[in-house]
């Protein structure tokens, strides 16, 4: 996450190129959306699995980052595929998200959400992500299959998202607050019914590296883009580095908001 910030901070000052990261958490991650409170997390249970805990610069609800690809897209407002509102660059970066998609062999689909979906999402207070209805999600027989956020800051863009691969997409819900154990098997089920894995979709697996592969080729076509591989300097390094003692890895950025 400080990685992500340290770029869309480079981008606006422009001493970095419009960046596309694909990386993966290790150990597994619960991720809380700018906003989101942190009461509503069990951490005890997440210390008891071995897994972290960070809040996003982006809106939305708690992700579990495991088993899955994340992307990030970073560039400024000025940079023609992300020019105009958020909802327009969400249409434009869901084109290449759906190409991905298709050259893995899903069958998914992107559709602006209705005007009662996005109502039930300013509404909706259920702390999973998944659950909750966005503009052209990515979906597979009207299953989120991929989950997305943006944040804008200073002229710049930054969205990022994550794509389940497999295993069981309810264990999010081991992780939060529900008041019982009813309440917390109703969301668990709900969100098998709303979301799935991309193995769950085709049947097989797909492994991270060809999961990326197509995310890469996918970007590259549908935005008309040349992708240079690159490394961080050392300088972004200690920017990293200064951003998640600020921040990332600082408890008292990650509980900010307890209620």
């Amino acid at each position: 996450m400080a990685l992500d910030e340290m770029v869309l901070k480079s981008v606006v000052g422009e001493s970095s190129l419009p960046t596309l990261r694909l990386y993966d958490w290790n150990p597994a991650c619960l991720s809380l959306g700018y906003a989101q409170p942190v009461s509503d997390v069990l951490q005890e249970k997440l210390d008891q699995d071995g897994y972290d805990l960070v809040r996003r610069a982006t809106g939305g609800r708690a992700i579990l980052h495991i088993d899955e690809l994340t992307y990030s897209v970073i560039g400024s407002q000025d940079e023609p595929r992300l020019k105009g509102g958020v909802l327009e660059s969400y249409r434009v970066l869901s084109t290449a998200l759906l190409e991905a998609l298709h050259l893995l062999g899903i069958p998914a689909h992107s559709d602006e959400t209705s005007k009662s979906d996005q109502e039930s999402r300013r509404k909706n207070e259920n702390p999973v992500c998944f659950e909750v209805p966005s503009n052209y999600e990515i979906t597979v027989d009207g299953k989120k299959m991929v989950g997305s956020a943006q944040a804008r800051r200073k002229g710049g863009v930054l969205q990022h998202g994550t794509f389940p691969l497999f295993g069981d997409i309810s264990r999010i819900v081991y992780y939060l607050d529900f008041p019982g154990e009813a309440t917390r098997m109703n969301a668990a089920n709900r969100l098998k019914q709303r979301a799935l894995t991309a193995q769950e979709a085709i049947g097989g697996a797909i492994t991270w590296r060809e999961a990326a592969d197509a995310f890469e080729s996918a970007f590259k076509d549908r935005l008309n883009l040349v992708l240079h591989h690159d490394a961080l300097s050392s300088q972004e390094e200690h920017q990293v580095e200064a951003l998640m003692e600020e921040k990332y890895a600082n408890p008292e950025w990650t509980g900010r908001i307890s209620i």
